[in-house]
């Protein structure tokens, strides 16, 4: 081959791969295992240059482990249920189940052409019935444990496409989808006891070393503990039963800055009221009507409707609080009510404001007075502050010291008790739609909920169904529905709703250890493969993902379907950054956006415009690649033009993998060219029977010092810089003036240092310059240690602290040796002028330091 042709290259060393089924994972003891996972992908039927970088990087860790000598595992799946198919199934007239198989057989034909050293043997997509049936099974072994229980919830409910909403769902009270106005219902659904375990979740994550601090400090505060003190103030007047409000609050230091009590439009006082009186009524219907999301209920109006009731201070009977009904205030979380101090929660300052409540300052910044606020005051915790009033005096101390004594001082005069809390709440399992996994129970009127025997599983979704109907097609399918009882064979129904898709997501990594087995895992291959040595994906599901694996884990161990050590199943994490390109855009009249394809556009005259007529467009630099903005690259067209290994090697050299890249044409261009050059100095030196020269030593020495970067760089994620490092070892290469063998001993290690970024042209030099066998089984190369050091070194010589000079001298003389040198040389003896150096300091292998 005369030059670089990735089409032929690639093609032909793919099918050599699949020939030799190298990347077959089997349990073996000869070999140290390693797993790495790359979070599997919602099969939208095309792939990205995000997925392009996502899957190469755990590719180059896969490919070097197996050249270290591991048995590595690195498997495939695809997270298949979700609304998407749902919503194409109601948009085309389609199925789900066909939507969705139509779009991974797509996607994965995608994806072989990349390279990826995947074993695509053990391959599952979540809506394969032998996946969720075993879903169920553990399902029923958690609800069997006490794992998993049903009560009745609030939602949010879109009345047109009836269905629950989660709170991002919903949009300025609306539904996201329907646009019809949302109402809070109660509904019975399932929950997996996740806040049980909200203690462990947040201890162990000190045990995940290997974890980035920025996630688990998301996964903190998504779980929230807060010290506090829970007490109730007493009505001034009882309702039907309430004689008390009770409030959990985690500044106790601030109650005697207190001016109102506000309760949850869901408060059992709330609903009180509002059977009572139609305005309560009506306010509280609009309140749960608004956003639900912690960022809606922030930045949103704080709205409140005052019940005429009051509660009397604890401290001073004679100090009454009014009571609100307030929009800001959830159900799910503490007790559903509040005090609110406005002077220091600037929520409730803006509430205060509005109407027109008092604002009592409790502390102040260190050595102020107590003056009119014009904003809350809310310094951290960990401050100090000068306390006005209060149960610290007059003191000054930390708001940390301020909780603890404002705790003590309630508990000692019977005001309630300091307990700890979280944040976490139960994971809310229940899903209202048809593209799920069906929740294996059935609902008979004798025995009650009744749990699916496990010989009928699993429980699989009927094919016949429609969705020209709002709701859930299993509430209409009589056939599927109705069944009998387990227990006592009468007449029962199902369960129609299905499960959330995180559940799916949540255990899928032990499924890939046996993903044929007859059970949910097979414990001996667990055990041999799990940990996931290194899981791979976006900072996007730091929280909720991660979160639900890692409790999935433990309630997989407490039914016997994992080994202890598995309760923490990732043991290293990797958060790559996106891949982002230029937006292009025109506006319309309607304030709207037209967006183009890159290819729908080009630079002319210093100006982006459309190809078409030559129309400017804006340019929005450095976008996150968005199929709704039309900036995609389609990494097809990309492996068309210049093949797989330039895509790869793109995509791991032009930044940090914890960082975002943007793709340019240029970028990917320049890729190409470089491998075209390395293929032409590699065709060239394979060739080369030039005898030995004096330069050999000393590019075997560069060799093995590219050798020690590049491995460096591979094993810390350092993509970007074994790249780098290769750029310059090809120079050394190019350049070289050895002899034809140790040319080739050289070429042939640049072939393999560049096998996990560009496999397929590593193979093709490889076989080029001689080596046995495939590349991608052949031993990683080492760095011998004695070449790492130079024989000789370059000094500079600085005098006064300005470079004068410089010595080159053996690299293990002896500081005195190199002291008589330097001094002798020309420069130090003419700025010395005869008088003697005042100090002359010598860094073995770095400078000499001569001061006069």
């Amino acid at each position: 081959m005369s030059r670089y042709s990735a089409a032929e290259i690639e093609a032909k060393w793919q099918q050599a791969w699949d020939k030799a089924d190298i990347f077959r994972a089997q349990r073996s003891a000869d070999k140290p295992k390693y797993y790495v996972l790359e979070m599997f992908p919602y099969p939208s039927g095309r792939i990205h240059m995000g997925h392009v970088r996502n899957y190469t990087m755990g590719d180059v860790i896969a490919r070097y482990k197996i050249s270290t000598g591991h048995n590595v595992l690195h498997p495939m799946g695809w997270d298949a249920f979700g609304m998407p198919a749902e919503n194409a199934a109601m948009a085309s007239g389609g199925h789900p189940k066909e939507w969705t198989y139509s779009n991974i057989a797509d996607m994965r034909e995608q994806m072989k052409p990349l390279g990826l050293s995947i074993d695509w043997s053990r391959e599952f997509a979540t809506c394969d019935p032998e996946y969720y049936g075993q879903q169920q099974s553990m399902f029923i072994d958690m609800l069997d444990k006490g794992l998993i229980y049903r009560k009745n919830a609030v939602v949010n409910w879109d009345p047109v496409d009836m269905t629950v909403l989660a709170n991002e769902q919903v949009e300025g009270g609306r539904g996201w989808r329907s646009g019809a106005l949302v109402e809070r219902r109660e509904l019975t659904q399932w929950f997996f006891k996740i806040s049980d375990y909200s203690e462990e979740l947040l201890a162990d994550l000190d045990r995940l070393d290997d974890w980035p601090a920025k996630v688990k400090l998301m996964q903190a505060n998504w779980i929230g503990k807060s010290r506090g003190l829970q007490f109730s103030f007493s009505m001034v007047d009882e309702v039907a039963g309430h004689d008390r409000v009770e409030v959990y609050t985690t500044r106790p230091d601030t109650l005697m800055g207190a001016s109102f009590v506000g309760i949850s439009p869901d408060h059992p006082l709330a609903k009180q009221l509002e059977a009572e009186n139609p305005k309560i009524a009506e306010f509280c219907a609009e309140c749960r009507r608004g956003g639900t999301t912690e960022e809606a209920i922030e930045t949103g109006e704080k709205l409140g409707f005052d019940t005429g009731l009051t509660v009397r201070h604890p401290f001073d009977t004679s100090w009454e609080l009014p009571v609100y009904i307030a929009n800001f205030i959830l159900m799910d979380y503490g007790t559903g009510a509040i005090f609110g101090c406005p002077a220091h929660d600037q929520r409730d300052f803006e509430f205060a404001t509005k109407y027109g409540l008092p604002i009592n300052a409790v502390f102040a910044p260190e050595g102020s007075d107590d003056a009119p606020l014009t904003e809350a005051f809310v310094p951290m915790k960990s401050e100090k502050v000068q306390y006005l009033r209060g149960f610290a005096g007059d003191a000054v101390q930390t708001g940390d010291a301020g909780v603890d004594s404002a705790i003590a001082f309630c508990e000692a005069n019977g005001v309630g008790q300091g307990v700890t809390k979280f944040r976490l709440r139960d994971w809310g399992l229940s899903r209202q739609r048809y593209w799920g996994c069906p929740i294996p129970v059935v609902h008979c009127d004798t025995c009650g909920v009744v749990p699916e025997a496990k010989e009928n599983l699993p429980v699989t979704l009927p094919d016949d169904v429609t969705f020209d109907v709002p709701g859930n097609p299993l509430d209409r399918h009589p056939t599927w529905r109705d069944c009998t009882c387990p227990t006592c064979g009468a007449a029962a129904k199902r369960e129609t709703d299905t499960m959330d898709t995180f559940v799916d997501s949540s255990w899928y990594f032990a499924r890939f250890t046996s993903p044929r087995a007859a059970t949910p895992t097979d414990m001996a291959e667990a055990d041999y493969w799990m940990n996931v040595d290194q899981y791979i994906g976006g900072i996007e599901h730091a929280i909720l993902h991660l979160l639900y694996s890692r409790f999935f884990a433990r309630a997989m161990h407490i039914t016997g379907h994992l080994p202890e050590k598995s309760k923490e199943p990732f043991n290293a994490l990797f958060t790559q950054g996106m891949v982002t390109h230029a937006i292009y855009r025109k506006a319309q009249q309607n304030g709207r956006y037209t967006y183009f394809y890159p290819e729908e556009v080009e630079v002319s005259g210093g100006k982006t415009v459309l190809k078409e007529d030559g129309t400017e467009v804006e340019v929005v630099p450095s976008a996150k690649m968005s199929k709704s903005k039309n900036n995609v690259v389609d990494p097809n067209s990309i492996v068309t033009q210049y093949g797989a290994d330039t895509a790869r090697w793109f995509v791991l050299s032009d930044s940090p993998p914890e960082r975002d890249v943007e793709w340019t044409a240029s970028g990917a261009e320049a890729a190409f060219k470089h491998l075209s050059r390395v293929y032409r100095i590699c065709a060239e030196i394979a060739g080369d029977d030039t005898p030995a020269s004096g330069e050999d030593d000393a590019l075997l020495r560069e060799m093995h010092k590219a050798v020690h970067d590049v491995t460096g760089g591979v094993e810390s994620f350092g993509f970007n810089a074994s790249i780098a490092r290769l750029y310059a070892y090809t120079n050394t290469l190019a350049k070289s003036k050895a002899g034809g063998a140790a040319k080739r001993t050289a070429a042939k290690t640049l072939a393999q240092l560049m096998s996990p970024m560009t496999p397929h042209l590593a193979e093709e030099l490889w076989a080029l310059l001689g080596g046995t066998g495939l590349v991608a089984s052949a031993p990683w190369p080492v760095a011998d240690e004695a070449m790492l050091k130079d024989d000789e070194v370059v000094l500079p010589i600085q005098i006064n602290g300005k470079r004068r000079a410089e010595i080159s001298v053996p690299a293990d003389m002896d500081k005195a040796e190199v002291e008589k040198i330097a001094l002798a040389h020309d420069a130090v003896q003419k700025a010395l002028d005869g008088a003697q150096p005042k100090k002359i300091i010598v860094v073995p292998g770095r400078i000499v330091n001569v001061v006069i």
